[in-house]
């Protein structure tokens, strides 16, 4: 059924805006938190069922991610077609209900099934939450606003940690997965209850095709986008870094340093939260700063940031301070995420409004597939297979190699994607540029 859009909501939303993007921002936060506190879980999980670090990358990743990127697609074909609002609201409600089955896992099979229900309700919610912000937010805004978005994914994985870690203490890590899951359930009735559908296209140039074109149709035009899929490739594999560090960094610091699960959860929430706040609401602000006088900054940000992070990752890997250890960290992480303003906004800004929801869908299946599974595997078999000549450190020499590889290729991707771009950023304009 077509979206029928509130007649209120024809004009610039105004304060409301502010309050959709704290709602999918808050969503975007319990994604990523009931996605990663199985991070913070890993190393009661391991020896509840003597699990391999393959394994429990393979739990964290690929059965995750395939189902993930399956459920995308026809959510995403539904989202730029119905009314999103709904599709946000289901998807966070089974997602979080399925978190909460993850407690009722007897062996790696059962777990692995209960991880396959996250992500198909997770695999639903990505693209109709962007394509909602682009309908809120003007072209020049959107870097700004995606910017704010992507704190949900800090305040995601720092809750995750944090309150997980401090769950299994109290209780036990199954207890952990239910408490985690349910509050879901409420938000998921909120964005029901409170949220509306705005005009499709909203702020589309004039003249913009808004009509959904047939399914073959949108996936020629999309792969057939250079700056679509560049963007979508470069951030496939940027994320590999931000998949690592928030998938096993908990292990790295369990095995390292010796503390407890609760210590690790509490100190390491912390930093992802005070490094994950400020570099995405920064990195958003210089995004539009900087694209305002030239669009491929949308590209060439996102690439220096993706290398540059893995420096002082490298400080914090090698530091045998655990203050040391997590300020480095902080400083990496808070690099990273400055980046993902740019992607976003800019995958957005290539797709046409009828086809937003399924570009992010078509993104987040290199993402997933790329950055997670992958990514989260070839960590895990690195590291088994290690052992033997590092002991407890073989992961992070896996992880900190695998970081290093994404830096420099996401880098060149970006430089390409770049490339393809035109200088055509607002104030070049303006000046006859």
């Amino acid at each position: 059924m077509a979206s029928t859009p509130d007649p209120t909501t024809d004009e610039r939303p105004g304060a409301y805006r502010w309050y959709v993007l704290g709602l999918l921002t808050l969503t975007s936060a319990f994604s990523v938190a009931d996605r990663l506190v199985f991070s913070i879980l890993l190393e009661d999980i391991k020896a509840a069922f003597s699990l391999s670090d393959t394994e429990l990358g393979l739990i964290g990743g690929a059965a995750f991610s395939v189902v993930y990127v399956l459920a995308g697609f026809p959510a995403a074909r539904l989202a730029d077609r119905s009314v999103r609002k709904n599709i946000v609201a289901a998807a966070i409600a089974f997602w979080s209900l399925m978190t909460a089955v993850c407690g009722l896992a007897t062996g790696f099979w059962t777990l692995f099934l209960a991880r396959t229900g996250v992500g198909v309700g997770e695999g639903c919610s990505g693209p109709s939450s962007q394509s909602l912000v682009a309908d809120y937010f003007a072209r020049g805004e959107l870097a700004k606003a995606m910017g704010f978005l992507t704190i949900g994914a800090s305040m995601g994985t720092a809750g995750g940690l944090l309150i997980g870690g401090q769950l299994a203490v109290i209780f036990d890590w199954r207890w952990a997965f239910v408490l985690m899951g349910l509050p879901g359930l409420v938000l998921g009735a909120i964005i029901y209850l409170t949220l509306r559908e705005p005009q499709r296209g909203r702020y589309a140039p004039a003249g913009t095709d808004m009509a959904q074109r047939p399914l073959g149709e949108t996936i020629r035009t999309l792969t057939a986008n250079r700056v679509f899929m560049g963007l979508a490739l470069g951030w496939a594999v940027q994320i590999m870094i931000g998949y690592a560090l928030a998938f096993w960094m908990a292990p790295v610091m369990l095995r390292e340093f010796g503390i407890s699960t609760g210590s690790v959860g509490l100190y390491l929430g912390l930093t992802f939260f005070l490094g994950g706040i400020p570099g995405p609401i920064l990195g958003g602000y210089v995004t539009q700063w900087l694209t305002l006088r030239d669009e491929r900054w949308r590209a060439w940000l996102p690439g220096v940031v993706s290398l540059g992070c893995v420096v002082p990752l490298a400080m914090s890997l090698t530091s045998d301070s655990f203050s040391a250890f997590l300020g480095w960290f902080g400083i990496a992480y808070a690099i990273y995420v400055a980046s993902q303003a740019g992607i976003m906004s800019g995958i957005q800004a290539a797709a046409e409004p009828a086809s937003r929801g399924f570009a992010v869908a078509i993104a987040l299946f290199f993402n997933n597939l790329i950055g997670q599974a992958l990514s989260l595997f070839v960590i895990g078999a690195a590291s088994d297979a290690l052992s033997p000549a590092y002991g407890s450190g073989a992961l992070a020499i896996a992880m900190f190699a695998v970081c290093l590889a994404a830096g420099i290729v996401s880098l060149a991707i970006f430089i390409w994607t770049a490339a393809q771009m035109g200088p055509s950023g607002y104030l070049a304009r303006m000046r006859g540029a």
